[in-house]
Formats: structure tokens, sequence, C-alpha cells
């Protein structure tokens, strides 16, 4: 090669480096090449990929709209809705006549019952484009939630004209009219059916129509053949096995689940669908051996793996589950999950104080975690620090509503303290976040019992009763309505039922008994126990129930007796322990009494009423210093224990203590 073409080459060479260089130096090349990547990730469905690339993109140029848009759809499919709403929002922020991001931003807004926010984005959209069929709809859900449905009806039909063959408008508008106007309900479900007759979301829509309006047999042929148009299709499993469920048959649900995870075993959710089925059913052994099952043939699947774990620690199998949390914590050291299971074993292992610890730190890196927080509320209540631990669970339901196990939760604090607008509350937020589900009924009919509205009580009961009729709690409270009425042959046939659908059912035999000490019987009270027993002979608090009323009657012997067998069958029961103790007292058997006593701080060491007890037993004997710490030991559990606080107060001033200290307790007490 000569000279000169050797030099016309290095020129050559360096002209084109230097393009190059230019290239990857300018922000609009980089950006583009960044979307680029993120649009072929995203139509691989590759979306954590995907988003990962637009945010790139974004790094370059802020106001890169089109990537912020793509990114809300990453966000959306992976059910990041919190941050597929921040980047909708900047979306419209940046481009206002994006009108299908201003649509999707309203259906965030209305999924976050933001609704009049949701509604305004609709009327934005429709004054720009009056026929835009998806804002109509909007609309239309937006004016529906705010309880205005003629309204809602009204601009639904509009958007179905808008589109007469669009399926899942009048399958929308059908939603919306039910069950109000059932009749034009019915023909829209059947006008969407009729027109997409291979989806099983009509089929199911309008089965669940037919269940409300109690037609089994058309509910439960729809219900099947949702499954049989789109045998793929988990929802349309989910609705036939609910359904079956909710008629009381439960060995049909467990069928169609059964099948399910065979028909849709390379899908996640199909695969975890038996399980989950049996923790819904309160079969944790089933529930155990299956995720068990499961967790073997897909061990990389990490849900799996953090559900089983979630199991065995409801189930007090703490090595188990600790075992199998802490390789996700070799190498996940800062998994929220897993750091929130560890917790809970730490509680369950009385190590509350490393628990909140443990939590804390999670919540320090992922303050709005909900669960986090709930756990949190958990901890502290196991240290004894009610009013911390109610805290937490108010802040968990703030961050997330339909954080069901805190409204419970809050919902039993309500009714410690006697409540009932809290708990009236409380219910409101269940029967919201599950309106399928008869907790939050029953707690509203609760709250309603208190209030003396027995109309809206008996409401609430009825459709907690029809909502699951197999369950015995729903018939035993419908018999404490009918006991408020004075109805009170009606309120023991209800009671019956109850036992007859669970025979350790303890709520519906104690308010049997109630109801016959009120009518004065002592004796049929008695024999209804014994005959419960005979049925039942291993239930620990019907033996403590027994005692009771044997105590009641003087017979100290077999109250002895009873109370004992109580505490054989369960040794944490400490309402039986202190009743034991109670009629060892009266039998004159001190020694044994204060072995009761200290049994049941040893097997239940947060039972304060145990110390307090105990504390009045030595008093009473003498054993001044002795009872000053064990009501110390009852307050620490307790702070606010007034029982405990007003009797260390007495003592103190008895004994010439702290007078300011005695004041400060008496106030707790008063």
């Amino acid at each position: 090669m000569g000279y000169s073409r050797l030099v016309h080459r290095l020129v050559g060479l360096v002209l084109i480096s230097a393009l190059l260089v230019s290239c990857s130096r300018d922000p609009n090349v980089r950006k583009q090449k960044y979307f680029e990547s993120g649009q072929r990730y995203f139509a691989k469905q590759q979306y954590k990929e995907a988003a990962i690339q637009f945010s790139n993109a974004l790094q370059v140029d802020s106001e890169f709209v089109r990537a912020h848009y793509d990114l809300a759809q990453c966000y959306l499919r992976l059910g990041d809705y919190p941050r597929a709403y921040a980047e909708l929002r900047r979306t419209v922020e940046l481009e206002p006549d994006n009108l299908k991001a201003q649509v999707e931003l309203g259906g965030l807004l209305l999924a976050g019952r933001e609704y009049d926010q949701a509604q305004e984005r609709a009327e934005l959209v429709l004054k720009k484009e009056p026929n835009n069929v998806d804002a109509r709809t909007l609309l239309a859900n937006a004016l529906g939630a705010q309880g205005e449905l003629d309204k809602a009806v009204q601009e639904m039909q509009t958007a179905v004209q808008l589109t007469p063959s669009n399926s899942a408008a009048w399958l929308n508008l059908a939603i919306l009219q039910s069950p109000r106007q059932a009749a034009a309900a019915e023909t829209s479900f059947k006008k969407a059916l009729e027109l997409d007759p291979k989806s099983a979301t009509p089929h199911v829509a309008l089965a669940s129509l037919y269940l409300i309006q109690k037609r089994i047999p058309e509910a439960e042929q729809l219900f099947r053949r949702a499954t049989e148009v789109e045998p793929k299709n988990l929802q349309a499993r989910i609705a036939l096995a609910g359904f079956y469920l909710g008629q009381g048959q439960k060995d049909q649900a467990e069928q169609v689940t059964t099948e399910a995870k065979k028909v849709l075993g390379d899908d996640p959710e199909g695969y975890r669908l038996l399980a989950d089925f049996y923790v819904q059913t309160g079969n944790f052994e089933k529930a155990i051996a299956e995720y068990a099952s499961v967790y073997r043939d897909h061990p990389s699947d990490l849900r799996v793996k953090k559900n089983y774990i979630q199991l065995l620690i409801l189930s007090n199998k703490l090595d188990e589950a600790s075992k199998l949390n802490d390789e996700i914590l070799k190498d996940r050291a800062r998994d929220a999950d897993a750091l929130i299971h560890k917790a809970q074993v730490l509680v369950r292992q009385g190590k509350s104080q490393d628990a909140i610890t443990v939590l804390e730190g999670v919540l320090k890196s992922e303050p709005e975690n909900a669960t986090a927080r709930h756990f949190l509320g958990v901890a502290h209540s196991a240290t004894g620090n009610l009013a911390r631990a109610e805290s937490e669970w108010r802040e968990a339901v703030r961050m997330r509503p339909s954080m069901v196990d805190s409204q419970r939760l809050l919902a039993e604090v309500a009714m410690r303290k006697g409540d009932i607008t809290m708990l009236r509350d409380t219910a409101e937020h269940i029967v919201q976040a599950l309106p399928a589900s008869p907790d939050g009924y029953l707690l509203r009919a609760t709250a309603a019992m208190a209030r003396r509205d027995l109309r809206a009580a008996e409401a609430d009961v009825q459709r907690a009763i029809s909502l699951a009729p197999q369950s015995p709690v729903g018939y035993s409270r419908l018999a404490a309505v009918r006991v408020l009425q004075k109805k009170f042959g009606e309120a023991d046939k209800l009671f019956q039922r109850a036992l007859e659908l669970d025979p350790n059912f303890l709520e519906a035999l104690q308010n049997l008994v109630a109801v016959d000490l009120l009518q004065k019987q002592p004796a049929r009270a008695l024999q209804r126990v014994q005959a419960q027993i005979a049925k039942a002979p291993n239930n620990s608090n019907y033996h403590m129930l027994l005692g009771g009323l044997l105590f009641n009657g003087k017979d100290f012997d077999a109250a002895e007796a009873a109370l004992q067998k109580a505490v054989e069958l369960d040794k944490n029961n400490g309402n039986a322990l202190l009743m034991l103790a109670q009629v060892q007292i009266r039998r004159g058997s001190i020694d044994k009494a204060v072995a009761s006593y200290k049994r049941n701080i040893g097997d239940n060491p947060k039972d304060v009423r145990a110390y307090v007890m105990l504390g009045a037993l030595e008093e009473s004997r003498g054993n001044s210093t002795e009872a000053e710490s064990l009501y110390q030991k009852a307050l620490q559990i307790e702070p606010d224990y007034p029982v405990a606080a007003n009797n260390l107060a007495y003592l103190m001033l008895q004994r010439g203590g702290n007078t300011d200290v005695a004041t400060s307790l008496a106030q707790v007490a008063r």
C-alpha cells in the first residue's frame, strides 16, 4: 500500500471514530437508543427490562414524553400502580392533549377512589373529543362510584350507542344497571354474551347476577360454561370454585381448583390455586402439604417460597420457616417480605423487641410498606404497648385501606374500648375491601346491635349468611338479634343450628347458656353443656364452661375436676386456670391457687389478670412486697391496666410510698 493511500485510510478511520464518539455523546441519539431498546423488550413482554431502558432514556432527557408514557405502560403491566400514576401524570403535564394518557390516569384515580378527580379527567377529554368511548365509560363509572347511578347509566348508554358492537361496553352498562334495574341488566349482560360468546367474562358476570337473584341452577350452568369456553381463564375457575364454596359444596370447590391446577399448570397463579384454596378454607394442614409439593416443583418461584414460609409461621413450624427464610435473606439481605417473616418468627419466639427493630429497619427503607406497619403493630401489642399497636394499625390502613388484617385488629380494639363508632367505621372499610366476605357485615351488625338498630343488624347478618351459608357464625349472630328481640325460641333454634354446623363453636354454646341463665334455668344450661361435651369431648373451653356452671351451683369438687380437665386439654387456656384458682381459693386450697396463678403466668406471661389476681391474693395474705411486685409487673405489660394501677396506688399509700407516683397511678385507674 502506498504512503498516500495509507494516509487517506488513516484519516478516514480518524473521521469515522470522531463521528462515532460524537454520536455517542449526542443526547438525542443516546435517548433514542435507550428508547428503542425499551420498545424491543416491551414487545417481548419483558416489562422490567423495558422499564430500565425507558428510565435510562429519561435520565438523558427528563421531558421525553413518549418515554414517560411507555414507562407508565410497563408499570401498569407490572402492577406497580403508584409509579404508573406518577408517569402518566408527568405525561399529561408535558402533553395535555394526550387523551389516552388522560383516560388511563383517570382510571387509576378511579381505582384509588379519587372519584371526583377521575370525573374531572373524563370531562376534560370529552370536551375535546365528545365521542371518546373510553372517556365516556370512565365518566359513567366515576358517577356510579359517587352514587349518581341514574346519570352513570345514562352516560354508559351513550357509550353503548357509540359502539353498539362492543361487548365490554354492554358489560359495563349491565354492571351499572344491576341490581337496581335487574331486568335491564340481564338484557345488557345477554347482549355482551351474544357479542362475545367465547369470552368467559360475560358468562361469569351474568352468572353473578343470577346468583344474587337466587337463580342457582342457571348461575351454576353459566359459571361452568365460562370454564368451558375459556379453559385457561383463571378468574373463571376462581368464580366457579367460589360459587361452590358459597353453596357449602366444599368438595366440588376443591375439585374445581384441583382441575384448574392441571389445566393452568404453566401459570404461577394457576398452580398455586389449590394451595390458596386450602388456605382460604382454613385447612392449613392440606395447604402446607400442597405448598410443599408446589415448592418442590417450582423451587425458583419466589412467591411460592414466601407463601409457604408464611404458612409454616402461621402453623408455628418456626424452625422450618426460618431455614427457608434464611435462604432468601442470604441472597437478598434487604428483601422486605423475608424480613417481615423474620419479625413474625421473633414475635412468636417471645422476642418482640427484636422484631420491632427488624420491622423499623424495613420501614426505614420502605416507609409506605403497609404489611411491615401491620406487623409492627402486632409486635408492639405483644410487648403490651396497645396504644402504639393501635397507632401502627391505623397507619397501615391509611397506607392501604384494604389491609383487612389491620382492620380486623382495629375492630377488636374498638370492641375492647366499647367504641361503637370506631367499630362501625372499621366494619365499613372491611365491607368495601371484601364485599364477598361475611366478616365486615358481621362486625357492622355487632355495631348496629350495640346501637339497638336491630333492623340494620339483621340485614347485615342475613347478608353474611347468604355469603357463607355453611358458617356457624352468621346463625349465632342472628340468634343474638333474636335474643335482643326477646324471641328466645327462635334464638334457641338458631344457636342449635350453629352447633350442628360446628360442634366446637364456643360462641353459640356460651350464648345458649347465657339465655338459659337469663331465663333462670341453670339446670337446663348445665344439661346443654354436658350434652355438647359428649359431642366434642376435647374442647377445653366447653369443660371450662361446665366448671363455671358447677362453681355457680356450689359443686366445688366437680367444678375443680372440670377445670382441671380444661387445663389438661389446653395449657394455654388462661381463663380456665384463673377460674380454677378461684375455685381452689373458695375451697380453702390457697397453696394450690397460688400454684395455678403461677402456672398461668408461666404459660401465658402476657396475661395481666394472673399477676393482678395473684397480687390481690398475696396482699390478703399480708405479703405486701410480693403483691406490689406483681402489680408492677402487670403494669409493665399493660401500662394502663386500671385494676393493677388502683391496687398498686392503694398499697403504696398504705405503706408510705411515693405519694406523687401513687396519685399518678390512681389517675390512670380513674
